[in-house]
């Protein structure tokens, strides 16, 4: 395991926002997953911003060239893309449009359904990936040696459970006593 211990107490000050959150139930004292998913996530998140800012993207265009990578089919439509990054439409083709004017992706026209748009990496967007990807590499593996070796994997299945739970909990709205899908 690394020597590095966090320096972090139950509550860390936001920087950008001057909120500050404790992951501690008052009453119970026990630790609460929203604040402590939020601020792991923030804070990963701006780390990785700052570490790909010289490649001129954000994360989530990181992501949208992540996913047009591994996709080595002719190329993912907009609702794919939408889907798998759990966004909005909206969201996503305002990114898409960033990328596009950048030279990162192409979006043609979907050869079966004319309302829809495949969008495609460019070389120059695979460049850029390869180059931020090694980076986000090494942000994770910097990040999750505050873990021991031998349980760095089993945490990363169980956040992939959780995430799953939380999926499945936002998609059965009205029914709390609805139970995940497996």
């Amino acid at each position: 395991m690394s020597k590095r211990r966090s320096t972090h107490s139950s509550k860390t000050p936001d920087e950008d926002s001057g909120i500050e959150e404790s992951s501690l139930d008052p009453h119970t004292g026990q630790r609460r997953l929203p604040p402590l998913l939020r601020r792991a996530w923030y804070s990963l998140n701006q780390a990785f911003r700052r570490r790909i800012a010289h490649l001129e993207i954000t994360p989530d265009q990181f992501t949208v060239l992540r996913w047009l990578h591994e996709d080595d089919t002719d190329g993912m439509t907009q609702r794919a893309l939408t889907d798998l990054m759990a966004s909005d439409p909206n969201t996503v083709t305002s990114v898409l449009t960033r990328m596009e004017k950048a030279g990162l992706i192409e979006r043609r026209p979907h050869e079966k359904d004319k309302r829809a748009k495949r969008v495609r990496i460019k070389p120059s967007g695979k460049k850029v990936f390869e180059e931020a990807r090694d980076i986000a590499v090494a942000l994770q593996n910097h990040v999750l040696d505050v873990l021991p070796k031998n349980k760095q994997e089993q945490f990363l299945r169980h956040l992939d459970l959780i995430a799953d739970a939380a999926r499945d909990a936002a998609e059965h709205l009205g029914d709390p006593d609805t139970p995940p899908s497996e």
